[in-house]
């Protein structure tokens, strides 16, 4: 059963999440992938936002570009920890994004990672972590990361 719900707001984002789904799949933690816009298909992002935790997700990845509602919206709909992904999909670069997505309102928290892979990669890094708090395996599988991140130059 997936714990790691990551969803993008377009199909053409998924060269840009690939990055945090190798991670995740890395470290063995399950996840489902899902197109979902805030703009084009509200409706499917609220059911997914509301219906998540009860399908055994729990924790939500979403990337987005340019105004990138996408994570804030599934904040709103869920208490699931939400990690925003902002993309680089605009003249802006991934600073609209990153922007929009760090400007939550109190209540409402949306952790933000970095724009581009290493943000991607983050973000999985950041779900592992949060996981890990209650499967050994997956505590064990990125502490185990993180010991060999040690021995890298």
């Amino acid at each position: 059963m997936p714990l790691v719900g990551v969803v993008m707001g377009s199909k053409s984002d998924a060269e840009a999440v690939q990055p945090a789904l190798e991670v995740l799949k890395s470290l063995g933690v399950e996840y489902e992938v899902s197109v979902i816009s805030a703009h084009r298909t509200p409706e499917k992002a609220r059911e997914y936002g509301k219906m998540a935790q009860s399908r055994g997700i729990e924790v939500i990845i979403a990337a987005a570009g340019g105004a990138a509602h996408l994570p804030g919206v599934m904040a709103s709909w869920t208490t699931l920890p939400v990690i925003g992904i902002p993309l680089a999909t605009s003249e802006l670069k991934g600073v609209d994004a990153l922007y929009a997505i760090v400007q939550m309102p109190a209540g409402i928290p949306v952790a933000c990672v970095a724009v581009g892979s290493a943000g991607a990669k983050n973000a999985a890094y950041l779900a592992a972590e949060i996981l890990g708090l209650k499967y050994d395996d997956i505590r064990k599988a990125y502490e185990k990361y993180r010991t060999e991140l040690q021995g890298a130059k």
